[in-house]
């Protein structure tokens, strides 16, 4: 098998030289690091956790150029971490029901042409209209415990009391995922609830065993060393999502400018806050890369890492958490990872 990905390797003209990624990056405007990903030594004296030795991924092709542009994603309340083979086809579930709602649409498609060098993987949020499903481990906070609690990016929203029934799959998406929905502000006159995330990022890692069994040995693995290593920097982190007390958008009065402007500026305000939600979700493709990580910011970018093990951990928080920088190594793609004019991804 090895040789056979070296041989498509060559075939297609992989690119695995982390310097030449780096400049094809800063050619489309996406903030990088120069720094290396492993920050200790190799082998590792810093108590970093170990993959067993079965533990075998692709390390022979190109990772970056391996994310699908999608418009929107969705992160459904499961309370649990490892799902059914294909979620979508699970009987009765609200990930099934989002998918039968769902409408292909070319109206939000953007017709912008940019002047910068176009990456595979790299794209903004109008380049798709699709919508990516994901289950993810996070309970549900509605008041009812069967209704779902769902998290939508980019928007980096948080919509709860979804009925896990065809209408309620019908509602989510006239609300909240329609792709010509430019921003999510609420949806007054439903029985669902908005709010900001409460929280300066997400962090998500597969943990699909079923899907495949190396996501379900990375993901605790990498959910202890991204917390210790965000605590040691002084970071609250979460690994369930915490009740909201602020009155759900819905609730909200005035013209629909200053509830856009009341949520941007809630945004803006969550970077200092240096609090983190840490989750697992379902299969999101390239688990040949495990250990998968995806990476949202309060300003819509979403960066997808891939040969991710707990040495990286810390190049990571510094980096691209709390610097704002890519590194080029571990990227697979991303949503508004390129920021024409900024230096980091944490701009405006």
């Amino acid at each position: 098998m090895s040789s056979l990905r070296r041989l498509r390797a060559w075939v297609f003209n992989h690119e695995l030289d982390p310097t030449k990624i780096r400049d094809q990056l800063s050619a489309s405007a996406v903030p990088v690091s120069s720094a290396d990903c492993r920050t200790c030594s190799d082998p590792c004296d810093d108590g970093h956790g170990e993959y067993p030795a079965r533990f075998k991924v692709d390390t022979e092709t190109q990772m970056l150029g391996t994310v699908s542009p999608y418009r929107r994603q969705v992160l459904i309340s499961t309370g649990t971490t490892d799902w059914d083979l294909e979620i979508t086809w699970t009987s009765g579930s609200l990930a099934s029901h989002i998918s039968k709602a769902y409408r292909r649409t070319t109206n939000a498609l953007s017709t912008a042409v940019s002047n910068l060098p176009h990456i595979s993987g790299v794209f903004g949020g109008s380049e798709s209209s699709w919508i990516s499903i994901l289950n993810a481990s996070h309970k549900t906070i509605s008041e009812d415990p069967n209704l779902e609690t769902v998290l939508i990016f980019p928007d980096f929203m948080v919509v709860t009391d979804v009925p896990s029934t065809r209408e309620g799959g019908k509602l989510l998406w006239e609300a909240a995922l329609d792709p010509q929905i430019s921003r999510v502000l609420g949806s007054p006159g439903t029985k669902l609830q908005t709010w900001v995330l409460p929280y300066s990022c997400v962090i998500t890692f597969c943990s699909h065993r079923r899907r495949d069994g190396r996501c379900g040995i990375s993901a605790p693995k990498l959910e202890h060393a991204f917390m210790r290593a965000l605590q040691q920097r002084g970071w609250t982190v979460d690994t369930h999502l915490e009740h909201i007390i602020d009155p759900p958008l819905e609730n909200l009065s005035g013209l629909i400018e200053d509830k856009e402007k009341h949520v941007l500026q809630s945004l803006k305000d969550l970077r200092n806050e240096k609090k983190a939600l840490i989750l697992f979700n379902s299969h999101m493709g390239g688990h040949q890369y495990s250990g998968n990580c995806i990476i949202y910011t309060p300003n819509g970018a979403s960066v997808w890492y891939g040969r991710v093990t707990p040495h990286e951990v810390d190049a990571v928080v510094e980096n691209t958490i709390e610097g704002g920088l890519i590194l080029p190594a571990l990227l697979r793609g991303g949503q508004n990872i390129s920021k024409p004019g900024c230096s980091t991804l944490h701009e405006w």
